[in-house]
């Protein structure tokens, strides 16, 4: 009898012990995050003029993702030379703006960073002057 309650009690402390690490650990994702995520809409797509006129096989693209009221004009070079994010504009995504780089997570969650060309206000819906 006497051993089974201090199995208990060592089990009951291993517990809380477990819950403890648990709840720490469901903590630090919070405290590395500097900014949060917002969503994006890419507003179009163009292909980039690069400053030389030498011909390049690296196909790179202009992008405008617009979050909240501003537009991000951002380098974009995609993997493998695929050239799908000619066809992007409309859709939207969750990105992460930093000072000089957006970041964004692609179908299977891996990161990538893109490089801010520059950025402007986003036109306001009754701002148009047709």
């Amino acid at each position: 009898m006497k051993s089974e309650r201090s199995f208990f009690r060592v089990v009951s402390a291993a517990l809380k012990l477990l819950c403890g690490i648990c709840i720490c650990l469901a903590m630090v994702p919070a405290f590395g995050q500097s900014g949060k995520y917002q969503v994006g809409t890419i507003t179009g797509v163009k292909p980039h003029q690069a400053a030389s006129s030498a011909p390049s096989d690296v196909v790179s693209y202009d992008v405008s993702v617009k979050v909240g009221d501003t537009i991000y004009l951002v380098l974009y070079t995609p993997e493998f030379g695929m050239s799908t994010v000619k066809y992007a504009a409309g859709h939207e995504l969750l990105v992460l703006v930093g000072k000089k780089t957006i970041t964004y997570n692609d179908i299977l969650g891996q990161s990538h960073e893109v490089t801010i060309v520059s950025r402007s206000p986003a036109a306001k819906a009754g701002d148009s002057h047709d």
